[in-house]
């Protein structure tokens, strides 16, 4: 009994630093990253689409078909940046701390990760193809939100407290729709960056 304790013991803990070094390694520069092309995607998406729109409703917008196409090409090239400069950022930490980038936890945390993200990626693609452009930011945020909170419990306590923001910010969006964009920018953009900035000092503090 008392070795099976010792040994329960020893096996949280290096869960324990599992899980921190885990989080600092995808939070650091790879989160600062994420806001910094987030704020700009926002940044593009209004220029070219958004400022054009009439959102004082929950009906279709007049979206024309380039509009349509910019938006999706806005969308498609920051999730590929994000993704791109994620796993670089990801990978340099991950090596310059001997660690394995990719192993059993990695596989758990990318499959609970993928799920709530494909379903509201497939969700809203359809709903914008019907021209439901004003629900996209709140409806982004609130899956990604979803996915951190189903997330968290790889990591650390402190993602959940970002999922919950990140759907509160989506719900307040979806609410005040013509400010959509901005809350959209405030949880991508401003969010991830602070999160990058703090959560990696205290760890390592």
């Amino acid at each position: 009994m008392e070795k099976e304790r010792y040994l329960n013991d020893l096996k949280d803990i290096k869960e324990m630093m599992s899980r921190s070094s885990r989080f600092i390694s995808l939070s650091g520069l790879s989160g600062i990253s994420v806001g910094l092309i987030a704020l700009a995607g926002a940044w593009a998406a209004w220029q070219s689409v958004y400022s054009n729109l009439d959102l004082t409703g929950y009906g279709k917008a007049q979206l024309s078909d380039g509009s349509l196409t910019q938006l999706l090409v806005i969308a498609g090239a920051t999730l590929l940046l994000s993704v791109a400069f994620g796993i670089y950022f990801t990978t340099r930490e991950t090596q310059k701390r001997n660690q394995k980038i990719w192993d059993q936890q990695t596989r758990r945390l990318l499959t609970n990760l993928a799920i709530p993200l494909l379903t509201g990626g497939i969700l809203c693609l359809m709903l914008l193809l019907e021209g439901f452009a004003g629900l996209m930011p709140g409806l982004t945020l609130i899956f990604y939100g979803l996915a951190l909170v189903h997330t968290s419990k790889y990591t650390i306590d402190e993602l959940r407290s970002l999922g919950v923001l990140e759907i509160a910010l989506g719900l307040v969006a979806i609410q005040f729709m013509p400010l959509g964009l901005l809350f959209w920018a405030l949880g991508f953009g401003l969010l991830q960056i602070v999160y990058g900035i703090v959560i990696p000092k205290r760890y390592k503090s």
